[in-house]
C-alpha cells in the first residue's frame, strides 16, 4: 500500500506540534506465558462502529430487512467476504479475510461492555478505563495491567505505548508510557534538536530527558525505514496505515515496548454510512490498511502478536431516515495475529428478531468485551484470573475470561 513515507532526520522531532511525547520509557524485555516474547494492540474505533455491517449475519432471515440498503450480501457487484456460512466480511477488508483464513484472525460478535446507555463519552470512559461504570477515569485497564506487576516480572514489559497527540485512556496511568504520534508540520532546522538539547541540559534538566527520549524513540522508528509524515488524522485510512506503521516499528524493536494503545475516530454514522462503498466503507479499508501494516512490519514478532479491536458500543440493527444507524449496543471484537487461533466467529448468536433486540432496536449483547480482554492477557501473558479481576477489571469477580483466543 501507498504510504507516501519522507526521510527521517532529528528535524522531523522538532517541527512536529506535540507530535511526539516521552513520558517514561523502560526498555526492559520480559517474556510471556509459554516463553513467547508477545507483544499485544489496542485499537479503540471511537464513535461507535456498526458491527452488523463490518461483520455481516447474512445467514439472519431479518438482517436483510433491518438493514435495508446498507445490507451486506454474498452476490452483487461486491459481494462480502464469506466467513463461515452465516457471517460474511465487509468487503473493504480483504487483509482480515486472509488473515481469518489463514487462522490467525477471529471475530467475537454480539459483544459490549456492561454500559447499557448510549453516551459516547460515558462508553468510551466504560470501554477505556475498564470500570464497571463511567466517573472513574483516571487510569485504563491496560495500564493497570502492567502497573500491577511486580519488579521484575517476566510475564510482560514495564511500559506502554500510547499512540497519538494524547495517549488513549486505555494505556494512561502509573505504569510507564511511551507516548508516539507521527510528524504533521514541516521539519525544522537540522541543528534544532542538538540546540534545544543542549539548552534545556542546563535549564529544564526534565524537559532535556524528554526530549533525548524523543529522539531515540525517532531512532528506534527509523531503524526500519524513513520517518512517517501523516497525511490525514486518525478518522482518515491513511492516516490510520500510517500511524499503525510507526506503531510496529516500535513494537518490532529487540528493546521496544511489548503493549501498545492506539484510537482512531470518526466511526459515528448517524447519516449516508453506506454499505459496500461510502463513509464506512473507506474508514474499514483504513483500518483494514493498518492491520495489513502490523502483520507486515512486525515481521518474526508478528507470531507472538495479538490485535483486539474494541469500540465503546454497537449500532442500531434498522437503518436511520438519514440512511445511516443510531447509537446501540451489540458489536463487534476483532482480533487478529499470529498468536490468535483465528478463522472463528465466536458468537453465542442472540437472533436478529424483533423479540430478539435489545429494547426493540439493538443488537442484543450476548459476551462482554472485558471477558475478551481477560481471555487474551490471561493466555498471552499468564495473568491470574483474580488479578484481573480485582486490579484490571475491577468488580468482575464472575466474569471469566474467555477460553482459547490465543493459540
Amino acid at each position: 500500500m501507498d504510504l507516501c513515507e519522507t526521510s527521517l532526520s532529528r528535524r522531523a522531532l522538532l517541527g512536529t506540534s506535540g507530535a511526539l511525547f516521552a513520558w517514561a520509557f523502560m526498555p526492559r524485555i520480559a517474556r510471556a506465558a509459554g516463553g513467547r516474547d508477545a507483544r499485544f494492540v489496542c485499537i479503540v474505533l471511537r464513535g461507535a462502529l456498526d458491527g452488523l455491517a463490518a461483520v455481516a449475519p447474512v445467514g439472519d432471515p431479518a438482517y436483510a430487512g433491518l438493514h435495508g440498503d446498507l445490507a451486506l450480501s454474498l452476490d452483487g457487484e461486491i459481494p462480502a467476504l464469506p466467513l463461515d456460512g452465516f457471517f460474511a466480511l465487509h468487503p473493504s477488508m480483504p487483509n482480515f479475510a486472509r488473515l481469518y483464513k489463514a487462522g490467525q484472525a477471529s471475530v467475537v460478535h454480539a459483544a459490549a461492555t456492561g454500559y447499557r446507555e448510549r453516551s459516547h463519552f460515558d462508553g468510551q470512559d466504560v470501554l477505556e478505563s475498564g470500570q464497571p461504570a463511567p466517573g472513574k477515569i483516571e487510569t485504563g485497564w491496560l495500564n493497570r495491567f502492567l502497573a500491577g506487576l511486580p519488579a521484575g516480572d517476566r510475564i510482560a514489559p514495564a511500559g506502554a505505548l500510547g499512540v497519538g497527540p494524547v495517549a488513549p485512556l486505555v494505556v494512561r496511568g502509573p505504569a510507564p508510557v511511551l507516548g508516539w504520534s507521527p510528524a504533521v508540520l514541516p521539519p525544522a532546522g537540522d541543528d534544532l534538536a542538538d540546540r534545544l538539547a543542549a539548552l534545556y541540559a542546563e535549564r529544564d534538566p526534565a524537559l532535556h530527558r524528554m526530549l533525548i527520549e524523543g529522539l531515540k524513540t525517532e531512532d528506534l522508528i527509523a531503524m526500519n525505514g524513513p520517518a512517517i509524515r501523516r497525511q490525514g488524522g486518525l478518522s482518515d485510512p491513511k492516516g490510520m496505515s500510517r500511524t499503525a506503521l510507526g506503531a510496529a516499528r516500535l513494537l518490532a524493536q529487540e528493546d521496544g515496548p511489548r503493549i501498545a494503545g492506539l484510537a482512531f475516530e470518526g466511526w459515528d454514522t448517524h447519516a449516508n454510512e453506506g454499505g459496500v462503498k461510502g463513509q464506512l466503507a473507506n474508514r474499514l479499508r483504513g483500518l483494514d490498511d493498518a492491520i495489513g501494516v502490523f502483520a507486515e512490519t512486525l515481521g518474526p514478532t508478528w507470531k507472538d502478536t495479538a490485535l483486539m479491536v474494541v469500540t465503546e458500543f454497537g449500532r442500531t440493527a434498522r437503518i436511520n431516515g438519514t440512511r445511516g444507524t443510531d447509537h446501540g449496543t451489540g458489536t463487534v471484537v476483532l482480533l487478529a495475529g499470529g498468536a490468535i487461533r483465528g478463522g472463528r466467529v465466536i458468537a453465542d448468536w442472540p437472533g436478529l428478531s424483533d423479540a430478539a433486540l435489545l429494547d426493540g432496536r439493538d443488537l442484543r449483547p450476548t459476551t462482554d468485551v472485558r471477558s475478551v480482554a481477560k481471555g487474551i492477557l490471561a493466555d498471552l501473558f499468564g495473568a491470574p484470573a483474580g488479578y484481573l479481576a480485582r486490579d484490571v477489571f475491577p468488580d468482575t469477580a464472575g466474569l471469566a475470561p474467555l477460553k482459547d483466543l490465543v493459540a
